[in-house]
């Protein structure tokens, strides 16, 4: 049994664990929402059942992490829904992405060399995109630079981000030199394949 096969079993397995894992947790979001908002008395056995299995290592930490920023207590059912499918959807992509990459080094390496320097070329540029991306995302969030979770893309878009930002003015309160940056990053990545 190959490399790539191996994968697809996992992802034929993952996705509909995944599938079943969102919808369990969307009805007990349902029934938890249910009780906390006295749809359903909260001293019936459903209730129960929530507060004694499922709460405890599904809503309660959530509700935890939602109390600490300052939001309602009744949302933490649906904040764990999205984390489940979220959750879910990313590690499904993440193997996905996985597989995807050994089967580009597989074909890399049959072209040899040439093949080989394009493939670290496309990797390369693709993890600029990504902190790219990742610091689109921490302006929304309120990532910082000092961040450890953000850390990483600062440090690799600031080199190219930093003298566009003195050609390039903002729109208004708008920053366009990360769209810049990924368009130029796009045409460049275009320039040196076909030149290899």
């Amino acid at each position: 049994m190959s490399l790539i096969s191996v994968f697809d079993l996992v992802l034929g397995i993952l996705r509909p664990v995944v599938f079943a894992a969102g919808a369990l947790t969307a009805v007990a979001a349902v029934l938890s929402y249910s009780v906390r908002t006295r749809r359903i008395s909260p001293f019936s056995p459903v209730a129960r059942l929530l507060r004694d299995r499922v709460d405890p290592w599904l809503i309660a930490p959530m509700e935890r992490r939602i109390l600490r920023a300052g939001g309602t207590p009744y949302s933490a059912p649906w904040w764990a829904l999205a984390a489940v499918v979220l959750g879910g959807l990313v590690l499904i992509a993440g193997v996905q992405f996985l597989r995807d990459q050994i089967v580009s080094l597989a074909y890399a390496t049959s072209l040899g060399t040439g093949g080989m320097v394009g493939l670290v070329v496309r990797w390369i540029f693709g993890i600029l995109r990504i902190a790219l991306f990742a610091r689109v995302i921490s302006s929304w969030v309120g990532g910082t630079p000092y961040s450890k979770w953000w850390r990483w893309a600062f440090v690799l878009t600031e080199p190219i981000l930093a003298p566009l930002r003195r050609v390039i003015p903002t729109i208004g309160m708008i920053d366009i030199t990360v769209i810049v940056a990924y368009f130029g990053l796009q045409i460049l990545e275009g320039l040196l394949l076909s030149v290899l």
